[in-house]
This record gives structure tokens, C-alpha cells and sequence, in this order.
């Protein structure tokens, strides 16, 4: 036998084993990065709330390729803090008063870390019976937390899967649903179904509804006004069902909102399930935002009709502290969900799922790998317990009650529409000699000053063709004081706008 050539080996190469998991490196690296997040925590403040980068900025700022030999920790982290931080829109902010909140907490934290540590690929009962199980368990939790009828339990007739987001959920409700009316009434009449929802209502909706191959003319969106408070009209709605019943359509989905994202406007669920009852329609709840708060007793009355629906959907990640992402979706009827969008490879097969004894996840979803995702929520629920989650809950709405005493305060200012949640929505009143198109101009004017200072980020929406401005408070790091600061940069702007006019 030959000698071995080694004149070929790079010998710049790694000297060391390659060990990508050795638990006492991760022991050392993984608290060196908790130290390094509670310390982003810490300092969170300090960094302008909307990144003041430009476009392409990060492309000049590191290599145009991967590095050949391993780089230290401390390495990299120094660069996180150089060019990545400085790029971030620091959603965790106090300062942070745009959107919906992303709200987070230690709890749910050290709940991803045992996930994502596990890496269970929870597709199936068998791939990870801890992983279903207890989905199975705190979906039930949450239900009861919301006083959901039995019929959306596992306790029940029904039950509930964690999805990835809202858009997820719409989706494979609006699938199951399309399958219902095809079977029956076969494929060709796809062309047939439609679908509605209100000028209010996520534009996700719509992207959900081309995915599951709903023509673009067949997704009805009824327009909504101020008389109304923007909440989607029963009668309107009948109005047109009943026209495109008369053309020969065939009404599918009816999709409802308790908290829209422009002006956390609720529709009345009770008259528009009468609706969607009479005209055999699944009817869906979008409670992404609002339906957090219904764990209160003094907000649950917006649920009220919620037995009469097919199903529901809300954002833990929006409002109870658990990270993005995690949306929690009930269905009154599984199975529909799981004819519509089951797989059984051979690969899969076994004992457990064909006795019907398991719930399979992956039949309830669009993809098949899940991850262990319950045990956020699960450690969410068991470290604050329902009362420090409702106290949450009930600060936010607080610091929007007092931020609009406010507005109100101020002859300059108007609430354009009614507070329901922790969203305030106001504007520069019209001056008396401009016109419609001024104000929202000078409003324009206003969220870029106070958004480009940095200390304080807004956004706006149009509705009823009114421009107004979007101050929601929910950031977990929010306290009093951001919120009595943040109203006194917005006069600042106000006077610096306003004496612009005049001069």
C-alpha cells in the first residue's frame, strides 16, 4: 500500500473537529447571546424606532461572500450590532405605536428556546405525541379562556391548530370550505363560488382567496362608512348575496372581523351569521387582534354569535405575548379541514393514524413539518396565568384611553372613529379655510416629522376617504410615560406644521 499524498490538502483549513453541536460550546455561546438580547432589551430605547437606512445599505457593508474559515462569536455579534441593529425597525419599542403590537414576554421566550432546542418536526402523532398532544390541550385552554362554545373544543366536537399566521388560517378554511361546495356540486363550478368580506377587512383575504382559486371578479368587498362605525353592514350583505344568487353564483365564505386593521372597527357577528346561514356559507371570524382582549369579560360581548360560525381564528403573538408567529385557528368541523387537505404517503403510514385515534396536524395545514410551537403558548399561560394576561390586556387599554383624553384635550386634534381596543385614530382637525385636501396633507406632513425624529413611530390609514393617523399601544416594554411622551413630540409637530401654513 502506497503512502498518502498530503501535498493537496489545503492546509489552511480547520485544524479542530468540526462539532456543529457540542453541548458545552453551546452552553458557553448560548449565554453569551442572552446576555447580548437583554442587553438589546436594555438599550432598546436608544435606537431610533424606524430604521433611518436607505435601500441596499447593508450590501456595502459586508462581504460579498461567505467566509471560507469560521469566524468567533464575538465576531459576529459585533457586526449584529454595527450594521444589522442600525438596519432593524425595533418592533419591541416602546416607541413603537404603529401596526398591531408584536408583543413578547420571558415566558414565551424561554418557550421557543425548548422548542426550536427539541427541533421536533410535529407533522404527525407519532412523529412527536408530546408535540400534538399538548396543542390539543392548550387550544382547548384558550378556548375556554375565551368562553368559545364546546363545539370549537377537543373537548368538545371540534378543536384547534396552531397555523403560522392569519393569512394560513383564512386559507385553509377557504380550501375546506371550496372542497364542501365542489363535492357536492362538482368542480366545474369553481367559477362559480364567491366569497365576501368588507373595504375593512385584511387584504390577505383576497391573497388567500386567489390561492385557493377563487376568480379575482367573484371576491366581493362591501363598502363600509362612519354611520356604521365601518363594521360590515348584515344588510348590505344580504343585498348582494341575493344579487348574485339571482345570476346563477353560488355564495362560498363570508369573512368577518373583530378588530379590521385600519380602525379595529368589530363586525356584528350574530345578524351576519343569520346571513350566512340562510345561503349555506361558511362563515369565518378574523379575530387577529381583537379577540385577545375577549379573555376580559368586559370585551367578550364581541364575540357574542360566535356559536353560529364555522370558525375562528386570533393572534396570540398580537396581543398575549408570544412571540411571532402563532396564530391559534378553531373549526367546528375538522374533518372538513382534513378532506380537504390530508396526504397519506406510505412513508407516513402507521398504526396510530389509521385507528383514527391521533389528530394528524399536518391534515390541518397548508405544509406538512410544523414545529413545536404549543409549548410558547403553554408556557405563556401556566407563568402569568389568565389574570396577569387580562391585566395585560387591560393596561393597553389604559394607555389608549388616556392618549385619547389627550387628542381631546387639544382644540387642534379630532378621534376620527370610536375606540374599542388600545388603537387611537385621529388627525389635524380641517383648518377652517382649507380645503379636505390640505388636512390630509398637513397630516402627511406630520406623521414624516414625527416618524423621521426617530423617538416615536406612527402609521396612517384612509377610510371614508378620511386620512388619519394610527396610534396603537400595545409594545410590551410601553409604560405611561412613552405614551405622555409620544403625545407631546405629536403637538411639537402639530406647531412646527402648522406654523408652516401660516407662514
Amino acid at each position: 500500500m502506497g503512502s498518502l499524498d498530503l501535498s493537496s490538502v489545503d492546509s489552511s483549513s480547520p485544524q479542530r473537529e468540526f462539532k456543529p453541536l457540542d453541548p458545552e460550546e453551546f452552553r458557553q455561546h448560548a449565554h453569551k447571546m442572552v446576555d447580548f438580547i437583554a442587553d438589546y432589551y436594555k438599550q432598546i430605547e436608544t435606537f431610533p424606532v424606524l430604521s433611518q437606512v436607505q435601500p441596499d445599505y447593508l450590501r456595502n457593508r459586508l462581504p460579498g461572500a461567505a467566509p471560507y474559515l469560521p469566524e468567533s462569536l464575538d465576531t459576529i455579534l459585533t457586526d449584529v450590532t454595527n450594521h444589522i441593529i442600525p438596519g432593524m425597525t425595533h418592533w419591541l419599542s416602546p416607541n413603537f405605536f404603529a401596526f398591531f403590537p408584536a408583543t413578547v414576554s420571558t415566558a414565551a421566550f424561554l418557550g421557543e428556546m425548548l422548542c426550536t432546542s427539541f427541533n421536533a418536526v410535529g407533522f404527525n402523532w407519532l412523529a412527536s405525541p408530546a408535540a400534538t398532544e399538548l396543542e390539543i390541550i392548550v387550544m382547548d385552554w384558550l378556548a375556554s379562556m375565551l368562553k368559545l362554545p364546546k363545539s370549537f373544543m377537543f373537548s368538545g366536537t371540534g378543536g384547534g391548530v396552531i397555523q403560522n399566521t392569519t393569512s394560513e388560517a383564512i386559507l385553509v378554511t377557504l380550501v375546506a370550505a371550496r372542497d364542501r361546495v365542489l363535492r357536492a356540486k362538482g368542480t366545474d363550478a369553481i367559477q362559480k363560488l364567491v366569497v365576501y368580506c368588507s373595504d375593512q377587512t385584511h387584504s390577505t383575504f383576497t391573497k388567500a382567496a386567489k390561492l385557493a382559486g377563487i376568480s379575482p371578479r367573484n371576491v366581493k368587498s362591501i363598502p363600509t362608512d362612519l354611520d356604521t362605525d365601518f363594521a360590515l353592514s348584515p344588510v348590505l350583505l344580504r343585498t348582494v348575496v341575493e344579487a348574485d344568487v339571482a345570476t346563477g353564483l353560488v355564495p362560498l365564505y363570508v369573512c368577518a372581523t373583530v378588530g379590521t386593521t385600519s380602525t379595529t372597527a368589530v363586525d356584528p357577528l350574530e345578524p351576519l351569521a343569520d346571513v350566512a346561514s340562510e345561503y349555506g356559507m361558511w362563515m369565518h371570524v378574523d379575530a387577529a387582534y381583537g379577540g385577545s382582549a375577549c379573555i376580559c369579560p368586559e370585551f367578550r360581548h364581541y364575540l357574542d354569535g360566535i356559536d353560529r360560525v364555522d370558525s375562528l381564528s386570533l393572534s396570540p403573538h398580537k396581543w398575549l405575548l408570544c412571540y411571532l408567529d402563532c396564530c391559534c385557528l378553531w373549526v367546528k368541523n375538522p374533518s372538513l379541514l382534513v378532506k380537504a387537505l390530508s396526504t397519506d404517503p406510505e412513508y407516513l403510514r402507521n398504526k396510530a393514524s389509521e385507528s383514527d385515534s391521533v389528530v394528524d396536524f399536518k391534515d390541518w395545514q397548508v405544509g406538512t413539518g410544523r414545529k413545536f410551537k404549543s409549548l410558547r403558548l403553554w408556557f405563556v399561560l401556566r407563568s402569568y396565568g389568565v389574570a396577569n394576561l387580562q391585566s395585560h390586556i387591560r393596561s393597553d387599554v389604559r394607555m389608549a384611553k388616556m392618549f385619547e383624553g389627550l387628542v381631546k384635550s387639544d382644540s387642534r386634534f379630532e378621534i376620527v372613529v370610536p375606540r374599542w381596543f388600545s388603537l387611537v385614530c385621529f388627525r389635524l382637525k380641517p383648518l377652517s379655510w382649507s380645503g379636505s385636501g390640505n388636512t390630509e396633507v398637513l397630516n402627511r406632513e406630520l406623521l414624516e416629522w414625527v416618524n423621521s425624529s426617530g423617538s416615536v413611530y406612527m402609521t396612517h390609514t384612509i377610510v371614508g376617504g378620511v386620512y388619519l393617523l394610527r396610534f396603537a399601544v400595545g409594545a410590551t416594554l410601553t409604560e405611561e410615560h412613552h405614551v405622555v411622551a409620544a403625545w407631546k413630540l405629536i403637538k411639537e409637530g402639530a406647531d412646527a406644521v402648522l406654523k408652516g401654513v401660516r407662514n
